[in-house]
This record gives structure tokens, sequence and C-alpha cells, in this order.
């Protein structure tokens, strides 16, 4: 059974946005799966409408065999966590990281507070001195660190990831793939990665779709992404356009 499937998904906005169209895959339990496509192509629209961010216009979302509803239920939120693109916004600028952990606790009536916000920090890479800064005190890496640890800390199976090192300096973009690569090992985590960098992909994913204009033209493994066996002619432009693209080495 498959951990996430989304089946003939439609998503318009108003009368005339029709900014997902029929899109269908599945997602097995542990599998890192991408979806890559150019600016404008929905890819991060379906990881919104499968948290409830974007409204579905028709088609069904399945977690774990079940049909969701719309809003998303409490428990749906521990089970399945979104990490966003930017880690300057993500973050609230008043809130210390402290309070930043705390708060999903809270809402979700954990009482281990302490142990937990430790647990996080120190999984994502960060000491006990980050948890009372703010995030202009901390660098982008460290704060999209804080960002995982946030998503991470009630325990969730799944991470949808909409492009979360993109808006980070190349230098520290392999760092946090590869400390998102070792969480969902140790963890047995479940990752959809939204991403317009083929790079990236290849690093994380066993399995990618290729999104255009708000459909799905082609899914891929990555050992045919890596010999560059694509059969539809977009995915073929993609892939002239990042000819110049390396796999990420590990930091």
């Amino acid at each position: 059974m498959a951990m996430i499937e989304v089946s003939d998904l439609h998503v318009v906005f108003g009368t005339s946005v029709h900014a997902v169209r029929g899109v269908s895959f599945e997602v097995a339990e542990g599998e890192s799966y991408g979806i890559v496509g150019e600016s404008g192509s929905g890819k991060s629209t379906v990881l919104r409408a499968i948290c409830g961010l974007a409204p579905t216009s028709s088609g069904a979302v399945r977690y774990d065999g079940a049909a969701l509803k719309s809003p998303r239920q409490a428990d749906f939120y521990r089970r399945v966590q979104m990490v966003f693109q930017d880690p300057y916004a993500s973050l609230h600028p008043r809130h210390t990281i402290d309070r930043v952990l705390s708060e999903p606790l809270a809402i979700h009536g954990f009482t281990d507070r302490e142990r937990r916000i430790e647990q996080a920090l120190e999984d994502v890479g960060l000491g006990k001195g980050f948890r009372f800064r703010y995030p202009h005190q901390l660098s982008g890496g460290q704060r999209q660190r804080v960002a995982i640890a946030r998503a991470l800390i009630l325990e969730p199976r799944v991470l949808l990831l909409d492009e979360p090192t993109s808006a980070l300096d190349a230098s520290i973009q392999a760092e946090v793939l590869n400390l998102l690569d070792r969480i969902r090992t140790e963890r047995g985590l479940t990752y959809i990665l939204v991403s317009h960098d083929l790079a990236v992909v290849a690093h994380m994913c066993e399995r990618l779709l290729v999104m255009q204009h708000g459909k799905a033209v082609e899914e891929l493994t990555r050992a045919r992404l890596q010999a560059r066996e694509a059969t539809q002619p977009y995915t073929r432009d993609l892939l002239l356009a990042s000819e110049g693209y390396r796999p990420l080495q590990d930091a």
C-alpha cells in the first residue's frame, strides 16, 4: 500500500487558473519521490494540495490508504509535515527558536517539551546554545535546520519538501541535503521533494515526476534520469538545459 497516493488531482484558483491538471502518482513508505519542472509547472501546488493549503477541485489524495478530507484533521499534521522553500520567511522574526519549536508541541498536546526540543536541535546538528536565539542571529543554513527541526519534532512519517535548499548558498546546499538524507535513513521517513534542480533530485530521490503547465509529463527512475533515458521532448529539454549538472558530493 502506498504511503501517499494522488489520483487525478485538479487544482483551480478562481475561475481561470488551472494550476494542476489530472496529476496522479504513488509514493511508497520510506521512499524519496521527486517532482520537477520549471517555475509555474504546478509542482509546489501539488505539495500544498496534499497538505490542505491549496484547494482540491477534483481528484483524491490518500494517506496510508485513507482518503483525506478538507480541512485536514489535526492528526494528519502530526503525521505529515512540510518544509518550505525560504527559511527567512518560514520562521517568525520575533520568536526565539525555543518558541518556534514549542508551538507545535503545545498545539498537539505534547508534555515532554524539554526532551523533544533538545532532541530536535541535536538531530539537525544545532546545539543547546541555539535554543534562545532569534532567526536573525542565524545563518540561512541554520535557519533551514531549525525549520527541519520544527517539522521533525512531532515525529511525522512523511516530509513534504518544497525546494528546501534553493534559497541557500551553494556551499551549504549539500550539507542540508545530506542531513535530510541521513534523517530519512535513520527514521524510515517518506519524502516528497519538489525542485527545479535535477542535481538535487538525482541526489535525493529514487523516482521523479516531471511536470509542465500543471500536467504530469513523465515519470522516471533515478537510474533513467542519470542515463538520460527520457522519452518525452519536454523532459529531454530539461536534461539538455541541465547538461552541466554533476551529482552532489557528500559534504
